[in-house]
């Protein structure tokens, strides 16, 4: 299944149901929503949703990552995020289980989490000041390249062997304008880096 330009660009697989009832993502939904009120995830004026963040689910690479459509959400819960099982970039497919479909950036996600076993989260937000700040500052892909594609993931695997990513931990999104997505080891220290260079 394709959705339209501009949420999802990938093929996938969705097993529509909850997440399971045993699993506890308090902390992701805490710092989601504490995004949303810095206005970092949210909706733009053309009602699309920005933003999202993911945590790594288990060592086999599966992660939990806000779903496609939820940045418009003031205040999310569990059913707003999805499991994303397994990403082929060179078919250009995610396999995912949640009541929503995962995140347009979940490629991009998923390229991150196996460039080193230690990013145990990632965060995508938007805000032009830092954008404009930071481009060409920190790691900096090609304007060229759109967000959510499989390109956009062999993107970032260049910029982690040409640059200092690994060290900054921060990404500006070059083709994608006001888009940064930042990682890390734990979601408090990923967010203490963000707020850092945001506040």
């Amino acid at each position: 299944m394709k959705m339209k330009e501009g949420v999802i660009k990938y093929n996938y697989k969705w097993n529509k149901k909850p997440l399971p009832s045993s699993l506890d993502i308090h902390e992701l939904i805490s710092y989601r929503n504490k995004l949303y009120r810095l206005g970092l995830i949210g909706v733009d004026k053309e009602g699309i949703g920005y933003g999202n963040i993911s945590v790594l689910h288990n060592p086999t690479g599966s992660f939990i990552i806000s779903a496609s459509g939820t940045g418009r959400i003031k205040v999310a819960r569990k059913f707003h995020f999805t499991i994303v099982h397994s990403v082929s970039a060179n078919k250009n497919f995610v396999s995912c289980t949640g009541m929503k479909p995962a995140s347009s950036e979940s490629m991009t996600h998923d390229v991150i989490y196996k460039l080193s076993t230690d990013i145990k989260c990632v965060i995508h937000i938007h805000n032009l000041k830092l954008w404009k700040k930071l481009f060409d500052k920190v790691p900096t892909s090609s304007i060229n390249i759109p967000y959510g594609t499989p390109e956009m993931a062999l993107e970032v695997k260049r910029l982690w062997l040409k640059t200092n990513l690994e060290e900054k931990k921060f990404l500006v999104m070059g083709g994608h304008k006001e888009g940064l997505i930042i990682f890390g080891n734990n979601i408090e220290s990923v967010f203490n880096l963000l707020t850092g260079n945001f506040l």
